[in-house]
C-alpha cells in the first residue's frame, strides 16, 4: 500500500469522526450537512481505490458489481430513515435522482472528463446494448404506476398492489440478468498491489462509514434545507442523490480519464441499474412495515425525466463509443431535470 493510500484512510477515518462530532454536538445543521458531505467524498474516494485493487482480481464486471453495491448501501439508509420520519416525497425523489444522476451527471462527466482526454473511447458495445435495454426496462416498468394513477385507468384504485408488482418484477430481472455484469469480460486490468484480505477490509470499513455518515447528512437535511430555502423535492432529486452516488461521481470519472471506459460503465451504469432493479424494490417492500407506506406512484414529472434520461442515455451508449461533447449533452439535460425542480 502506498503512503498516498495510507494517507487516505487515515483522512477519511478523521473526516468521518469530525462528522459524528458535530452531529454528536448539535451544532449548525447547515455545518453538520456540509461536513457529512465531504466525508461521504472522501470515502467515495477511498472505495473507489479499494475498488481497483478489487477489479485486478474480479475483472471490471465483478468488481463493477461488487462496487455499485456498497455505493448503494448509503442511499439504502438514506431511504429508510427518511421513511421513518414520514418523508416519502424525498425517498421517492432520492430513488429517481439516483438514477438520473448516475445515467445522466456521472456517466456525462466521465465521457467529458474521458473524450478531453483520450478522445473517442470506445467499450463492449453487445454489453453496453443490454444495459441500454435493462435501463429502459426499469424505467419503463417503474412509470408504469404513476401513469396508471395519471389517466384515471382502474389500476390507480390499486396502486399499491401494482407497485408490489413492479417490484416483484423488478427484483426477478435482476437476478435473472445480475451473471450478465458479472463475467469478467476478459479485460486487462492492472494486478492488484495490496492483499485480498487487505482489499476486502478497507472496502467493509469504508461501507460502513458511509452508512453511518449517510445516517447524520439525513439528520441534519430537514434544517438544512430550510435553512438554504431549498424545496425537500430538489434535496430528495439532487441533493441526496448526489451524495449518495459520491462513490461513483468520483470513480466513474477517474476511470475515464484512465482511458478504462469498460470499468467506468460497469461501475455508474451497474449502480443507476441496481437502484432501479434492485434498490428500489427493496425499500418499496420494506416500506411496509412502517406507518408510512411506499408506493410507485412518483410526480408525473419524475416518471417523464425518468424516461427521457432512459432514451437519451440508451442512444448515446448503444454504439459503444463515447466522446466529451455526448458528455456534454448528458450533464446538460440533467441540469435542465434538477432545474425543474429547484421549486418544489
Amino acid at each position: 500500500m502506498m503512503r498516498r493510500e495510507q494517507a487516505e484512510i487515515v483522512i477519511s477515518a478523521a473526516l468521518v469522526g469530525i462528522a459524528g462530532a458535530l452531529d454528536l454536538a448539535g451544532l449548525n445543521a447547515v455545518l453538520r450537512f456540509l461536513a457529512a458531505a465531504v466525508a461521504l467524498a472522501m470515502l467515495a474516494r477511498l472505495v473507489g481505490t479499494a475498488t481497483e485493487q478489487l477489479g485486478g482480481r474480479l475483472g471490471a464486471g465483478g468488481a463493477g458489481s461488487v462496487q455499485s453495491a456498497l455505493g448503494n448501501l448509503p442511499e439504502l439508509f438514506v431511504a429508510l430513515f427518511a421513511l421513518r420520519k414520514g418523508l416519502v416525497g424525498v425517498v421517492k425523489a432520492a430513488l429517481i435522482g439516483s438514477v438520473l444522476a448516475n445515467s445522466l451527471l456521472v456517466l456525462g462527466l466521465a465521457f467529458f472528463a474521458g473524450g478531453l482526454r483520450n478522445g473517442v473511447q470506445r467499450f463492449d458495445s453487445p454489453r453496453a446494448r443490454t444495459i441500454a435495454t435493462l435501463t429502459l426496462l426499469g424505467a419503463a416498468i417503474l412509470s408504469v404506476p404513476t401513469f396508471a394513477h395519471v389517466l384515471h385507468t382502474p389500476a390507480a384504485a390499486h396502486e399499491q398492489t401494482l407497485s408490489l408488482i413492479c417490484g416483484g418484477v423488478l427484483l426477478v430481472v435482476f437476478v435473472s440478468t445480475l451473471s450478465i455484469f458479472i463475467a469478467a469480460d476478459g479485460l486487462e486490468l492492472e494486478p492488484p498491489r495490496w492483499s485480498l484480505p487487505t482489499t476486502i477490509g478497507v472496502l467493509a470499513a469504508a461501507a460502513t462509514g458511509a452508512v453511518f455518515v449517510s445516517d447524520w447528512f439525513v439528520s441534519a437535511l430537514q434544517p438544512a434545507t430550510s435553512s438554504l430555502h431549498m424545496s425537500q423535492t430538489f434535496a430528495g432529486l439532487v441533493v441526496v442523490a448526489i451524495a449518495g452516488n459520491a462513490v461513483e461521481n468520483v470513480v466513474g470519472v477517474q476511470l475515464a480519464l484512465r482511458n478504462r471506459p469498460d470499468f467506468a460503465i460497469a461501475v455508474i451504469v451497474n449502480s443507476s441499474l441496481q437502484v432501479a432493479l434492485a434498490l428500489t424494490p427493496v425499500v418499496l417492500f420494506a416500506s411496509l412495515f412502517f406507518a408510512t407506506s411506499l408506493t410507485l406512484v412518483f410526480p408525473t414529472l419524475l416518471a417523464v425525466s425518468l424516461l427521457l434520461a432512459a432514451v437519451v442515455t440508451a442512444v448515446v451508449v448503444y454504439d459503444g463509443e463515447s466522446t466529451w461533447p455526448e458528455g456534454v449533452v448528458l450533464v446538460g439535460l440533467y441540469v435542465v431535470i434538477a432545474s425543474a425542480f429547484w421549486w418544489g
